[in-house]
């Protein structure tokens, strides 16, 4: 099943918001401190009221407890609109100088009547295997 390949999930008002992360050792050289991931997020609008995904932030920590904050507008350049029933995909990165670390957040959406709707991303752990050090 498809849910299964996503390791995290958050919902906040019949919005979910499911995370897939996996390291990539061939975009990073632990001899420079250079750690990369790439995580996969599918946001599904299982509410009643169709919604447009406006801003994202997100808190990346690493393995010192260094935190960087991002904010921004929509996801990879893109503000997508989601009616009920549907859901968004979309895949992005973190590089960390540390072989640990983490990321969560927000999305603000704009609910149809203008009002905002902020949506929890859930917290997920970027840890690299062992065996990439």
């Amino acid at each position: 099943m498809l849910q299964d390949f996503f390791q995290h999930a958050a919902i906040t008002d019949d919005i979910t918001v499911r995370v897939a992360v996996s390291f990539l050792p061939e975009q990073s050289d632990p001899s420079a401190n250079k750690w990369f991931w790439v995580y996969h997020i599918r946001i599904e609008n299982s509410s009643t009221e169709t919604v447009e995904l406006r801003t994202r932030h997100w808190r990346i920590t690493d393995a010192r407890g260094m935190v960087n904050y991002v904010d921004g507008e929509g996801v990879v350049g893109e503000q997508p609109v989601l009616a009920p029933g549907e859901s968004h995909d979309y895949v992005s990165g973190c590089p960390l100088s540390t072989p640990n670390g983490s990321m969560e957040g927000h999305y603000t959406f704009r609910r149809r009547d203008g009002t905002p709707l902020e949506v929890a991303i859930p917290f997920f752990p970027l840890a690299a295997p062992e065996t990439a050090n």
